[in-house]
């Protein structure tokens, strides 16, 4: 069983930022793929970024330059730094971790709010 706890979310106003972080734990022996994806009212889960155990990251267009993910593998544990932020950022942000096809298994989610 793994439990994932994310944490960091809140309400910004646009142009600020916000650090989301996500612990795994539990019977877990190695994750080579930790990420985030996002939902908002009424759209689907999209992807945000990714990063794999050896570093490589992946980036949605739409926050690209903007969003930073990093991971301590040491702690699993992923990030999410995310500056200049946007309206269009507000959702639901997800820690996602998988090592296909063996397993995958998702946060609670944390709410983000872009507001002035």
């Amino acid at each position: 069983q793994v439990q994932l706890v994310e944490s960091g979310g809140g309400l910004v106003q646009p142009g600020g930022s916000l650090r989301l972080s996500c612990a795994a734990s539990g019977n877990i022996f190695s994750i080579p793929l930790m990420g985030w994806y996002r939902q908002a009212p009424g759209q689907q889960r999209e992807l945000v970024a990714h990063i794999t155990s050896g570093g490589t990251t992946t980036y949605s267009h739409s926050v690209k330059g903007r969003f930073t993910i990093s991971r301590d593998n040491a702690k699993n544990t992923v990030y999410l730094q995310m500056n200049s932020l946007e309206p269009g950022d507000t959702a639901v942000y997800y820690c996602n971790i998988r090592d296909p096809p063996y397993y995958e298994d998702w946060g609670p989610g944390t709410q983000v709010t872009i507001s002035s």
